[in-house]
């Protein structure tokens, strides 16, 4: 019988299930699918040029703003990183055993995902910056813009809900880590200060600000923050923290990207990346047991795993969210195309990698428990705050605890903190959340001038622009609607766009004459994926719930007859993808 130590597993196991095999084999993947496919799609697809980019041809000094590499690297990791390829494998796992979930995560991140994200990246660059719904417009019809941008706009608002929605609960279970959060947008204005306006050499800059955040890390130890103690009554705490993170995503939309977005995604980028350096030395260091079962008995019940793992999973292997944020800010800072392959293409890899790291951190970092009743199923005994409260990120930093325990733990336990490894994963992650927060009302303030804009000159302004779809974020994350099921709906929401924006990428490489079946059977098998996603949660919702959630079936409906919509107006693009642009021009013209 295995031994129980510290939340790990020890003793006589099956060797698939060592963690360090897991992990090693998923890297050496990735490494090898970044030197492998993606210099192909850089050499045969993009073919970089020396063109000037739209950072240097149309700048501005708010949107369009050329950014050095490093720094755009850490911007765009930052804002599609998030919270999603942590959440999502954690919620995958419980339900459906870490096999499937890894599975999906190394292929479709690779096939999928980055193939997404790098195409998105360099088509919004050669249109002059353009968001993918105006591309679409060229190379679809014009009703697919429309489409495209509704779609697009009720999938940022649930980005913006549910991520504000996790970072609550966090900060409810892990006080320590409020000040630290807000600090970091602070040290973020002083690093961009000293990088652009005072020329300072980016390493000086860097090596000042990881000082700082490192200050005001161990000062979130001492002065823990607590809306109750601040006299805010226990039961409007969570609606006023809610209010806090819209207020801000609200700023941070508005100011020039040099002030705050720059600099605060690539400082948290050297915190995503030492956490999961850590990670990986915990891994390897203890090497422990994957304690969740392989595939659980469960598997087609009481969710089946096709198509719901692949929902649940969602930004850990491709993510619609990405097309918006290469297409909306990052083309507009990229300032070589040569750039485009280690931003785009590699950045998904990373998160990727960051979603094996998660995985193996829940799996065999803390307990699992098998429920008795008849066809029971494994569970995470922390996820969704069953046992132990605070949500799938709070388990996560239950496991990086037990994984850096030989190092962290013994570090904070000498400086009298308990539970620094815990603390670490959370602050880790939550510094995600906000990057994408603030990143997602920017583009949703994008979208809502391109929707209303012409109807509402009211809706011109940035401010009132970036309000409405808050707005309506602080009224769904208000709702007694669980965050399991906000969580699928997203991820639905989420796959569908990006199933519709590899339509529109297969669209725009027949137009330049190119095959494109690596982009158009991906884009058939998520755009299958999500809608069958979407029926079967409308069912749930509607129909079996003994209580019916309104909100979350509605908008389920919405979605899907959207997608249709969508898929309705990219049929013969999908058709000419699969098959070849000159078998699909004797069918019929591209609209």
């Amino acid at each position: 019988m295995d031994a129980y130590l510290g939340g790990l597993v020890v003793g006589q196991a099956p060797w698939y299930s060592n963690s360090l095999l897991l992990v090693a084999v998923a890297f050496v993947w990735l490494l090898l699918a970044y030197r492998w496919y993606g210099r192909w799609l850089e050499r045969k697809v993009i073919a970089p040029s020396e063109a000037k980019t739209p950072a240097e041809a149309q700048y501005d000094g708010v949107d369009y703003c050329p950014a050095r590499p490093v720094v755009l690297f850490g911007h765009h990791f930052a804002s599609i990183a998030g919270a999603g390829p942590i959440i999502g494998p954690i919620m995958a796992v419980a339900a459906f055993g870490w096999t499937p979930t890894v599975l999906w995560v190394l292929l479709g991140v690779v096939l999928i995902g980055a193939v997404h994200d790098y195409l998105t990246l360099m088509i919004s660059v050669r249109n002059g910056g353009n968001s993918l719904p105006d591309v679409a417009r060229s190379v679809i019809g014009g009703p697919a813009r429309a489409l495209f941008l509704v779609f697009v706009w009720i999938g940022l608002v649930l980005v913006i809900t549910s991520f504000c929605a996790v970072t609550t609960d966090t900060f409810i279970e892990a006080p320590g880590i409020v000040l630290p959060t807000f600090a970091l947008m602070l040290i973020a204005i002083l690093f961009g200060v000293m990088t652009y306006r005072l020329n300072m050499p980016t390493w000086q800059s860097t090596a000042i600000a990881l000082v700082l955040m490192a200050g005001v890390v161990a000062l979130g130890f001492m002065l823990p923050i607590r809306l109750e103690d601040l006299g805010v009554p226990t039961g409007q705490v969570r609606t006023v923290w809610l209010i806090v993170l819209l207020a801000y995503g609200v700023i941070a939309s508005v100011v020039p990207v040099w002030v705050l977005l720059q600099p605060r995604d690539y400082l948290s980028t050297w915190i995503l990346v030492g956490g999961m350096l850590a990670g990986f030395v915990g891994i390897v260091w203890v090497h422990p047991t994957l304690k969740a079962p392989a595939v659980t008995p469960s598997l087609w019940s009481p969710q089946p795993v096709w198509p719901m793992m692949f929902i649940t999973v969602a930004c850990g292997a491709v993510s619609g969210f990405h097309c918006l944020v290469a297409g909306g800010t990052t083309s507009k800072q990229l300032a070589r195309e040569r750039h485009g392959l280690a931003v785009g293409y590699g950045a998904m890899l990373t998160e990727g990698a960051l979603a094996v790291i998660a995985l193996v951190a829940v799996a065999a970092g803390i307990y699992f428990t098998r429920d008795q009743a008849p066809g029971g199923t494994y569970a995470l005994l922390d996820i969704l705050g069953q046992k132990a409260g605070g949500g799938p990120i709070a388990a996560f930093g239950r496991g990086f605890d037990a994984l850096t325990d030989p190092f962290l733990g013994r570090l904070g336990r000498a400086c009298g903190v308990q539970n620094l490894g815990m603390i670490a994963g959370i602050l880790m992650v939550n510094a995600f959340v906000l990057t994408t927060l603030d990143t997602t009302v920017r583009l949703a303030r994008f979208i809502t001038h391109e929707l209303g804009g012409q109807v509402v000159p009211a809706l011109r302004n940035r401010w009132l622009a970036s309000l409405a779809p808050v707005a309506l974020a602080l009224v769904l994350a208000t709702q007694k609607s669980a965050f399991a099921s906000m969580w699928k709906v997203f991820g639905s929401a989420n796959q569908l766009i990006a199933a519709l924006a590899l339509i529109v990428i297969t669209g725009y490489l027949l137009r330049k004459g190119k095959r494109a079946f690596y982009t158009a059977l991906p884009a058939l098998f998520m755009l299958v994926t999500t809608m069958a996603a979407l029926v079967w949660q409308a069912y749930q919702y509607l129909v079996r719930a003994e209580q019916p959630d309104y909100a979350l079936g509605i908008t389920a409906l919405v979605l899907l007859a959207l997608a249709g919509g969508m898929a309705i107006q990219g049929r013969q693009v999908l058709l000419g993808g699969l098959l070849g642009p000159r078998r699909q021009q004797e069918l019929a013209p591209l609209p």
